[in-house]
């Protein structure tokens, strides 16, 4: 029987797929943490990034992710404040950040100075995982060319000058093709593995094969299963999706707990994921959603979850054929 970590157990930390790094069950997704009021309502100031970050840094919570692009670099300058006032990242926590276009500009040189500009802003020598991010923006025969975004990125690992490389980013059509090429070390998936949305399907299989470890973020899908918003992926929500939403939070009300809870374990419980990836940006959110990973859940609620999920047309990436 499958049961969902907590920081009491065992498998709370576990290894990362071949990266050699150790990633606790739950990371701190930094997307909202730089301030994205268009995306997630509201303001967020310096001060309660920086106090979100180092309340994270003090509980079992020892993963942070990151992007060069979130908030034109403000959430990597937040994490970095809180590491310079912690005194140095502390042992046993990992930064992942990725790698970011500039305008239209993804090219290999740009990759080599979205790198730099991660370690200046976050305060670290080295990058220990660093993701490619969203290149379905850009057509893959650009991001793969000789000498481009993929290539370079490749070098960066291979001289040392980061640790680990990975995927990061949404239409998992796209992304398989970018796993292909058999050169990345991890896979950060979001909204496309959820109680509502199982398009991540076909990739997740590819992940395993290739022995990467994987993340999976949004899983809340920006916020509908925690209760808030009205869009799912950044898109507005099918009839079929909010009738699920709505028979899911009467299905977990009946078993005496609440579709955050679930949305948030559906993702712990799973093994193939090393971390899950949870959007944070108040400082009371660590402990709340550390408290949902350890939140009894009764094992009847998952069977009926699974009779609720929407019809494949809904999901954001319908399968290939």
């Amino acid at each position: 029987m499958t049961s969902t970590p907590t920081p009491e157990s065992p498998d709370w930390m576990r290894p990362l797929g071949r990266t050699g790094l150790e990633v606790s069950a739950l990371t701190l997704g930094a997307s909202p943490l730089g301030s994205i009021p268009r995306l997630y309502g509201r303001e967020v100031s310096a001060d309660e990034g920086v106090r979100t970050v180092l309340a994270a840094l003090d509980s079992p919570v020892r993963c942070l992710d990151t992007s060069n692009g979130y908030s034109d670099g403000e959430s990597e300058r937040r994490i970095g404040e809180a590491i310079r006032l912690t005194g140095g990242l502390p042992r046993g926590h990992v930064v992942v950040t990725k790698v970011d276009p500039r305008d239209r500009d993804y090219s290999g040189a740009r990759v080599r100075a979205s790198v730099a500009e991660s370690r200046e802003r976050l305060g670290l020598d080295h990058l220990p995982l660093v993701h490619l991010h969203d290149p379905e923006n850009f057509a893959f025969e650009e991001i793969t060319a000789p000498g481009g975004a993929l290539e370079t990125l490749v070098a960066l690992r291979d001289d040392g000058e980061v640790g680990a490389i990975g995927l990061a980013g949404g239409r998992v059509q796209e992304m398989e093709r970018y796993l292909a090429t058999g050169v990345f070390d991890s896979l950060l998936v979001h909204n496309r593995w959820t109680l509502l949305d199982r398009s991540a399907g076909r990739l997740l299989d590819m992940a395993a094969e290739q022995g990467l470890g994987v993340f999976n973020a949004a899983v809340y899908g920006g916020g509908i299963l925690a209760g808030s918003g009205s869009t799912y992926g950044y898109r507005e929500v099918r009839a079929e999706v909010r009738a699920a939403i709505d028979a899911m939070a009467a299905a977990c009300e009946a078993h005496g707990t609440d579709l955050r809870t679930a949305a948030l374990q559906f993702s712990l419980r799973d093994p193939r994921f090393a971390s899950t990836v949870v959007g944070m940006s108040r400082p009371e959110r660590i402990a709340q959603t550390v408290d949902a990973a350890r939140a009894p859940v009764p094992d009847a609620l998952w069977d009926e979850l699974e009779q609720l999920v929407p019809p494949v047309h809904a999901w954001l990436d319908a399968p290939f054929d």
